[in-house]
């Protein structure tokens, strides 16, 4: 029988301490970009992951000028509820936890940020003119909200109230570096190596993170999720709203053509979809389909384009306010606004017009164009019969009064290959 010594009990503990470092890891995810359902999703699906693998914490790095107010809640609640702790990283150098970033940052169990970031400017935006009472008393409603929703935040997670609170009241921002000297942060962290050396042995709640020489696992977006975070955008969406025009015009103006229409009910359903998570505002969208009424109209109207220009004016003031109430990162472009106009009002002049003079407007050909027009009796006509000739053609014609040869008569119908004749009395 072996007895074991103290230097086989010390290799031992050796080998279970080097085991153990091993198995330490952290969960690491990069957000890049406006704040949307897509993120909400990829940060609550990396949340379970991480604490599925039992990391020690999960690294949110963070880069974001802001997003919408739905989504920045529905993160701040599962940083609440979540089962691992939670650190959001504002790095690299240059980047910013800006609007629901600022919230998103507070809320994590450890706030770091990278040296020569920026953090604040929490306040809601884009909600209208300030100068229309109706719209500032709106505005002050949604300002005292969030403002409490940052100081619960900033309570909870025992930071810079104060700041807090003015991030939202005055669209405060700082740098790193203050905001560590205002306790609105928790640590200055060059890079990631760093950050885990200097997370190394803090306790959150009743976990003391074991950081040091971890390894950093990656939680990469799903195919879904990357499929979701580009479609979810307003570029995304005036695409769909187009599409939805164009081919349900289509379909009208060439109908049988099957493909436009189903495009065009598949791309409304898209949108509605879309427009629950990121509405369109009503003033827009009415606009938008008065542009699309009048580009119609023009066609039927003997105005030499008067409506049509009406209508591109319309078009594009409706595009500039379809998402004028959400945050600037979700606002739509200038050039595309003028692009989906300009290629709108060409789609009605060149294509649509067409199609719909020709299912809508009177014939202006075939043996239709006859009706109406005057023309002499080439035989006597009565109910029995007789002849006209008309368009280098001579025709059978039928008439209830009976016209004599080179009486002139006008064309009331046709019937197979007769005509349908009454006498001219002028």
């Amino acid at each position: 029988m072996i007895v074991p010594t103290v230097k086989h009990w010390i290799s031992i503990a050796v080998i279970l301490w080097a085991a153990s470092l091993e198995a330490t890891q952290v969960g690491l995810i990069k957000i890049d970009g406006a704040i949307g359902p897509a993120t909400a999703n990829y940060i609550s699906r990396a949340l379970n992951v991480a604490a599925d693998r039992n990391d020690q914490c999960l690294i949110i790095q963070l880069d974001t000028p802001g997003g919408l107010a739905a989504s920045m809640n529905d993160i701040v609640e599962d940083f609440y509820s979540s089962q691992v702790p939670t650190v959001v990283y504002v790095s690299p150098e240059g980047a910013m936890a800006g609007s629901a970033g600022c919230y998103i940052t507070l809320a994590a169990d450890i706030a770091v940020m990278a040296p020569h970031t920026t953090i604040g400017a929490a306040h809601p935006v884009d909600m209208g003119d300030e100068g229309e009472s109706t719209n500032s008393i709106m505005m002050e409603k949604m300002e005292n909200a969030y403002t409490e929703v940052m100081q619960t935040i900033a309570e909870k997670r025992h930071r810079n109230v104060e700041w807090a609170k003015s991030s939202v009241r005055e669209s405060q921002a700082i740098t790193s570096e203050e905001a560590l000297k205002m306790n609105v942060i928790d640590l200055i962290a060059t890079n990631v190596p760093d950050l885990l050396q200097k997370l190394n042995g803090r306790k959150v709640g009743d976990k003391t993170l074991a950081t040091a020489g971890a390894e950093v696992v990656a939680i990469p977006m799903t195919a879904g999720e990357k499929f979701f975070q580009m479609f979810w955008q307003p570029e995304v969406m005036m695409l769909l709203m187009l599409i939805a025009i164009y081919g349900i015009i289509a379909e009208l103006s060439h109908p049988g053509a099957i493909l436009p229409g189903v495009a065009g009910v598949l791309a409304v359903i898209l949108l509605l979809y879309m427009s629950a998570t990121l509405p369109l505002d009503t003033a827009g969208v009415v606009l938008i389909i008065f542009a699309v009424a009048l580009f119609v109209t023009d066609i039927y109207a003997p105005t030499h384009g008067v409506l049509t220009g009406g209508g591109i004016i319309a078009f594009f003031l409706g595009v500039l306010m379809l998402f004028k109430h959400e945050p600037m990162v979700y606002h739509l472009p200038m050039t595309w606004a003028i692009s989906a106009t300009l290629v709108t009002a060409a789609f009605f002049v060149f294509f649509a017009g067409k199609g719909i003079r020709a299912q809508f407007l009177p014939k202006h050909a075939g043996a239709e164009t006859m009706i109406g027009k005057t023309v002499a009796a080439r035989s006597r006509i009565d109910s029995l019969g007789g002849q006209v000739f008309i368009e280098g053609e001579l025709w059978n014609a039928v008439s209830e009064m009976p016209v004599d040869a080179g009486q002139n008569v006008e064309v009331t119908g046709i019937e197979g290959l007769t005509l349908k004749v009454k006498p001219k009395t002028s």
